[in-house]
């Protein structure tokens, strides 16, 4: 059983950062790939991120490659979403999510692959 708290959401105007962070509970978070996904109202949940558990391989949604960065940091068992350059069309609701996988290479994109979710932190940008 794995528990994620996201914490970092709030209001920021457009072209500024937030870092949102999730934490993880367990003995066993390295052996879990992460991701972060968003929902803005009447949508459905669209994958943002995701990086396997060594830290080693990351992927990024096409619409915020280039602004935001994963990380991870396995002592700490939190993962991590630098979002720079923002945009009001990133406003959502932020959820981290964990699935169990020792892949190096494999990053999984669907929602449905994942086995733990967070409750969100929101995130809006404002124009």
């Amino acid at each position: 059983q794995v528990q994620l708290v996201e914490s970092g959401g709030g209001l920021v105007q457009a072209g500024g950062s937030l870092r949102l962070s999730c934490a993880a509970s367990g003995r066993t978070f390295s052996s879990y790939a992460m991701g972060w996904f968003r929902q803005a109202p009447g949508k459905e949940r669209e994958f943002v991120t995701a990086i396997t558990w060594s830290g080693g391989n990351t992927y990024y949604a096409d619409s915020v490659k280039g602004r935001f960065t994963i990380s991870r940091d396995n002592a700490k068992n939190t993962v991590y979403l630098q979002m720079n350059s923002l945009k009001p069309e990133d406003t959502a609701v932020y959820y981290c999510a964990a699935r169990k996988s020792l892949s190096h290479i494999v990053v999984v994109t669907t929602p449905e692959r994942y086995d733990y979710w967070g409750q969100g932190t929101q995130v809006t940008v404002s124009s």
